[in-house]
């Protein structure tokens, strides 16, 4: 309408800062924040993402369990229609559902679902916000770990005695890199797409001005992933194509060459490693007759002899920075390449020099190696949780279907709980797990399935209680990142979308029907807790760092600070390579654990006491590759966030006839008829999807690349997924006894050209619905 005023606020996303423009009550426009040297384009997705046909706009309860109860036919979860109910009828029904299952089976029968990213807010984190309310009301069984970074969270304490986290965030900062640096090895590549992400958020984008400098500088890079975009052309890398899942085979044909020439530093090994000389025999072939040559590693790896041993004396005559991607530990025996990389660091000894050693991460979040420091603080508290059972993070689907079995984990002997009621606000394991097929089996054991949820994908249309939550443009909250700089306002843009409520107040509602409001909300309103937070970490920032930072009346009116927390000299364990007497590490030796008397006592035979090359339960070297001859790649994509913001206009504009897009070489697509834009079949014996085809030689031979996030839409509950979800193609199974982390890129698929009309994808629409008479 002529006239009509627009109004700006701004806000703060996982991936970046944007200036929100307001017209009546719908955003029409969002625009990077001018302080952001490069800006994801994700943030167009707003606008369209917000104002989406999918949104959930009132409470919706499916139809057989508003009948019939806890012991509806269970079946239904994701057939049957939903029905509106207002809110306070839907409260109701969820807190006298929890209450019965509490009485009737206590609180380890109820599971607390919760994945980070829902929030990049310090405030309405949602996995907070759950925790802190099920802890009121005795507890709950939780997950451990991250589907992102699984083996790695296990792996990386007993191997450098860091928590995983505290390792990354320690590690060389790019300034420092391009300054001393003169070779990096990148096992996985660092693809620039997944440095537009940092969990909390990131003021300015900077990892790819850094890779510039370093390359300006003289540093060479070398890709060594069978995708030649996980490195930017700017970096000029050299690019190694590896078998997927052979990378581990690759490193220990790089050490054994560091053996025979004399190229590794056994100085460094006896002062700062253990148990080298327990890893020895192995690596030439003396404990088990198979010496792990270059030969031996070309053949599995695909990578020629002569190019690991070339490879493997430059990493020795230069100050080398090994880095390994994370999408390497999320596959079959994924402790093993992190750990291996870590074994070459040490014999290459130069680990805790500037610009040398290990890394882990860089370039998968925006984060890694940015030159400030970890201020931790500014975070809503959960309280205690009574109950001590847990899973990790990835065995959902087997809790749900092997209730009362046990599984081994880092040490530990678990038993599989009895989940009676879960509870799921913040991430989509619809998106996350493996298997979906298997997922939506075991999804239908459960009694009663809450969800709190924006929209309705395939998590909101497979629960029985679907509470409308708010996105972060519909409420006011904090947007910082421990690891960086800036702290912004972020300032509610609009109302909430129909009857949209924050999980704070839903919650508060929740808490005082169960007799623990005022505990839960310490009385205070949203406002209340962003001055408290704010209050907080203020005199915190005084008290530790003798830092100063306006009051929050202050801080809000101006919208943002930036904190004086730079730091562009920081080298990732300096301390223990000068004194590792003084600075020993915290692991049994004090030192890096080459061989881990820790893991060897476990007995694990997929996880022994030192790194090994164990072969996947499917890659391009198994008996399986005769009937499925293509390695699946599920990378990160280009265009959201995981499956947020899938309906936008970014993501939407990506597809390929409404399809998620996969990528495959032009040799692969000519044996089997396909043209760049089909629709193809993508299928093995677990699931089938449609995709939409894009032709390019930037893909190894033998390998595809399909990206997570495309909203699960099946035609049927099992069958053909007509929008491109790979995770109906992926195997459900643990790393290893030890992590028991994910392994979605251990997968071998076949693709056939789908003839005919494909059907069309019903994703984005609303579920079925009834109308109450």
């Amino acid at each position: 309408m002529a006239g009509t005023v627009r109004k700006r606020t701004r806000t703060s996303l996982h991936w970046g800062v944007y200036d929100i423009e307001v017209e009546g009550d719908r955003i029409v426009d969002a625009q990077p924040w001018a302080g952001d040297p490069d800006p994801s384009p994700i943030g167009q997705s707003i606008p369209t993402a917000v104002h989406h046909e999918s949104r959930v706009t009132q409470p919706m309860v499916r139809s057989g369990w508003l009948k019939h109860g806890p012991q509806s036919g269970r079946g239904g979860r994701g057939v049957e229609p939903f029905v509106p109910v207002s809110w306070d009828r839907a409260l109701d029904l969820v807190s006298e559902e929890l209450q019965r299952v509490k009485e009737s089976h206590g609180n380890e029968a109820i599971f607390g679902g919760s994945y980070g990213w829902a929030s990049a807010g310090r405030f309405h984190h949602a996995q907070s916000q759950i925790h802190r309310f099920l802890n009121q009301i005795g507890g709950y069984v939780r997950s451990v770990n991250t589907y992102s970074s699984a083996a790695s969270e296990v792996i990386v304490p007993h191997v450098f005695g860091r928590g995983h986290l505290a390792f990354t965030q320690e590690q060389t900062v790019w300034p420092v890199i391009a300054e001393h640096t003169g070779l990096v090895v990148m096992f996985g590549g660092m693809p620039p797409k997944n440095a537009q992400i940092s969990p909390g958020g990131a003021g300015k984008h900077t990892t790819l001005d850094w890779l510039k400098r370093c390359r300006a500088n003289g540093v060479t890079f070398i890709n060594v992933s069978p995708l030649r975009d996980d490195a930017a052309d700017f970096m000029d890398a050299e690019w190694l194509a590896p078998r997927p899942n052979s990378d581990t085979a690759l490193m220990l044909g790089l050490a054994h060459t560091l053996v025979v020439d004399e190229l590794c530093d056994r100085r460094f090994l006896e002062t700062h490693c253990h148990g080298f000389e327990r890893f020895e025999p192995y690596l030439l072939g003396q404990s088990d007759g198979q010496p792990k040559d270059a030969g031996w590693a070309a053949a599995i790896s695909g990578i020629p002899e002569e190019t690991i041993r070339g490879l493997a004396r430059r990493m020795a005559a230069t100050r080398t920075l090994i880095t390994v991607a994370y999408s390497l530990q999320r596959a079959d025996h994924g402790e093993q390449p992190f750990w291996m990389a870590a074994v070459l660091a040490g014999m290459l000894g130069q680990i805790g020099l500037p610009g040398g050693g290990i890394g882990y991460g860089y370039g998968a979040f925006g984060r890694t190696g940015r030159p400030a420091r970890r201020i931790a603080g500014m975070a809503l508290p959960q309280g205690t949780n009574p109950v001590q059972d847990f899973i990790p993070v990835a065995r959902i689907t087997d809790m749900l279907l092997h209730p009362g079995e046990t599984l081994d984990y880092d040490g530990e002997r678990l038993r599989y709980p009895d989940i009676r009621l879960i509870y799921w606000c913040g991430g989509n394991p619809f998106h996350h797990h493996q298997d979906l097929n298997r997922l939506v089996e075991a999804w239908q054991r459960p009694e009663t399935i809450v969800v709190h949820e924006p929209w309705w994908n395939a998590l909101a249309r497979h629960a029985d209680i679907v509470l409308p939550a708010t996105t972060p443009l519909e409420r006011n909250d904090i947007g910082w990142a421990p690891e960086d700089t800036f702290i912004f306002a972020m300032e509610q843009a609009i109302p909430p979308v129909g009857e949209s409520r924050n999980d704070y107040d839903i919650f508060s509602d929740l808490a005082r029907r169960m007799g623990v409001g005022d505990s839960f909300t310490e009385g205070r309103t949203e406002n209340d807790w962003l001055r408290h937070l704010y209050g907080e970490f203020r005199d915190q920032l005084k008290r530790r760092e003798d830092i100063e930072i306006p009051n929050f009346d202050e801080f809000w009116s101006g919208g943002q600070l930036e904190l004086p927390t730079g730091d562009d000299e920081r080298v990732h364990m300096a301390e223990f390579r000068n004194d590792p007497v003084k600075h020993p590490l915290s692991t049994p030796s004090g030192k890096i654990e080459i061989f881990s008397e820790t893991i060897d006592g476990f007995g694990y035979d997929d996880c022994p006491g030192h790194p090994v090359w164990l072969e996947p339960a499917e890659w391009l070297g198994s008996e399986r590759q005769e009937s499925f001859p293509l390695h699946l790649i599920s990378n990160q994509p280009t265009t959201r966030l995981h499956s947020q913001h899938d309906p936008g206009a970014v993501s939407m504009a990506s597809k390929v006839q409404g399809r998620e897009p996969i990528s495959i070489h032009p040799q692969d697509a000519s044996d089997r008829g396909i043209e760049d834009g089909d629709v193809v079949r993508v299928f093995n014996d677990r699931g089938a999807c449609l995709a939409g085809v894009r032709v390019t030689d930037g893909v190894r031979p033998g390998v595809v690349i399909l990206s997570t996030g495309a909203w699960y839409d099946p035609e049927a509950p099992g069958g053909l997924d007509r929008h491109g979800n790979p995770n109906v193609l992926t195997l459900d199974k643990g790393t290893s006894r030890l992590a028991q982390g994910p392994i979605a890129h251990s997968a071998l698929v076949e693709i056939e050209r789908f003839d005919g009309e494909p059907p069309p994808v019903r994703a984005f629409e609303q579920p079925a619905m009834v109308v109450p008479g």
